[in-house]
C-alpha cells in the first residue's frame, strides 16, 4: 500500500554532524546498500553501454555520498573487462573527500566534483547517475535536477530510489537496524521511505524534464529505477 508522503530533514544532511559520526553513517548506509545488493539495478544498462562504446565509458555519478555504489560498480565492469571513468559529486566536501580517498585506493579511475544539483550545473558525462537523492526533494526540484542530469548526459541518464509503501517501510527498518548501529541510519531510512516519489509521480516529473520516454520500472519490494537513453544515442 502507497503511503502519503511525508518528508523531515535527514540527520546526515545537517552540515554540522560530526565527522566521526557522519563516518560512521556512511559505513551503514553502505552496508545497507550492499546487503540490498543496489548497485544491480543500474549494472545491465550501463555493462551493455560500456561495450558498446570503443573508448573507456564516463560516468558523472550525482550526490555520489561516500561512494560505495560507485565502487561496487566499478568492480563489477573491471571483472567484466570494461574500463570506466567516474566523476564523483556531492555538495558534501566531508562526503566527497572520504568518497575519492576509498574509490582511488580500491584502483578507481576518479576524479571528484563539490556540486550542489540544485544551484550549480552538472559536468557533462556520457552517462549521469543517482542513487536515493530524489526523494530528498520536493516535485520542482526534482524536475529541475533530473532536468541538469538529462542535459549533462550524452548518452543515457539512470536514477534508482525507494518505493514509498508499507512493506518498503518495514523491511528498511529491519535492514538499518540488521546492518549498523547507526542512529543516524535508522532515522534516515525511515524517513527516506517516507519521503520516497512513487513511480507513477516518477514517470510524470521526468516528463516534465523532457525526458518522457524514460522507463520506469520497480526492481524490487523496496527500489525503482528510472533509464532513459538520449534518441540516436548508442545506449540501448
Amino acid at each position: 500500500m502507497t503511503l502519503a508522503r511525508h518528508r523531515v530533514a535527514e540527520w546526515m544532511d545537517d552540515p554540522a554532524i560530526a565527522a566521526d559520526v557522519h563516518a560512521h553513517a556512511l559505513a551503514g548506509l553502505a552496508r545497507l546498500n550492499a546487503i540490498s545488493r543496489a548497485h544491480r539495478l543500474v549494472w545491465h544498462p550501463l555493462r551493455e553501454l560500456a561495450a558498446r562504446v570503443d573508448r573507456p565509458l564516463q560516468v558523472l555519478d550525482v550526490a555520489s555520498g561516500g561512494g560505495d555504489l560507485p565502487r561496487r560498480l566499478d568492480a563489477l565492469a573491471r571483472r567484466a573487462g570494461l574500463t570506466l571513468h567516474w566523476i564523483l559529486s556531492d555538495r558534501s566536501r566531508q562526503a566527497l573527500d572520504q568518497s575519492i580517498a576509498r574509490s582511488r585506493a580500491a584502483g578507481m579511475r576518479c576524479d571528484g566534483a563539490v556540486i550542489d544539483a540544485l544551484r550549480e550545473p552538472l559536468p557533462h558525462a556520457d552517462v549521469v547517475l543517482n542513487s536515493l537523492f530524489l526523494h530528498h526533494l520536493d516535485p520542482e526540484d526534482v524536475v529541475k535536477v533530473l532536468r541538469a542530469m538529462r542535459g549533462a548526459a550524452r548518452l543515457a541518464v539512470g536514477v534508482t530510489d525507494l518505493r514509498r509503501t508499507r512493506r518498503a517501510l518495514a523491511l528498511v527498518w529491519l535492514g538499518s537496524r540488521l546492518v549498523t548501529r547507526s542512529p543516524v541510519v535508522h532515522h534516515d531510512a525511515m524517513a527516506s521511505v517516507r519521503a520516497a516519489h512513487d513511480p507513477a509521480e516518477i514517470r510524470a516529473m521526468a516528463a516534465r524534464a523532457e525526458m518522457p520516454a524514460a522507463s520506469v520500472e520497480l526492481m524490487d519490494a523496496v527500489r525503482w529505477r528510472l533509464w532513459w537513453s538520449r534518441p540516436g544515442s548508442a545506449s540501448g
